[in-house]
Formats: C-alpha cells, structure tokens, sequence
C-alpha cells in the first residue's frame, strides 16, 4: 500500500497529522505530506481511515 497526499487538493486542515503523527506532517504552510509509509495491517487500517477523514480527499491509498 502507498500513501499520498495530493497538494492541489489539501487545504492544510490536518486530520491526517492528529490521526497519524506517524505517517503524516505538515510543512512551514500548514500542509501535509507523507512522512513514511504504513507498513502494519494496523497502520494500512489507520491510513484507510484518514482516507474517509480527510474533507478535501487529499490524502489517496493506493495498492502500489
């Protein structure tokens, strides 16, 4: 599983960073980006849940 986060599409709200300070960060502006990807099946299932959280759907799960 690969997570991504699309910069077009983040408007800089967060959720993924409070859900999953792990995986996730927000640059000096405020948006997120990916620090490493999930490697459990505990944090694939927090990744499909910033999925449905985030309101912009910015944040993609991909099987690659």
């Amino acid at each position: 599983m690969k997570l991504k986060v699309d910069k077009k599409l983040c408007q800089g709200h967060n959720r993924c960073v409070v859900l999953a300070g792990d995986l996730f960060d927000a640059d000096d502006d405020g948006y997120a980006f990916i620090v490493r990807q999930p490697e459990t099946e505990e944090e694939i299932q927090l990744a499909r849940r910033i999925v449905r959280a985030c309101p912009e759907r910015a944040v993609i799960l991909s099987e690659d």
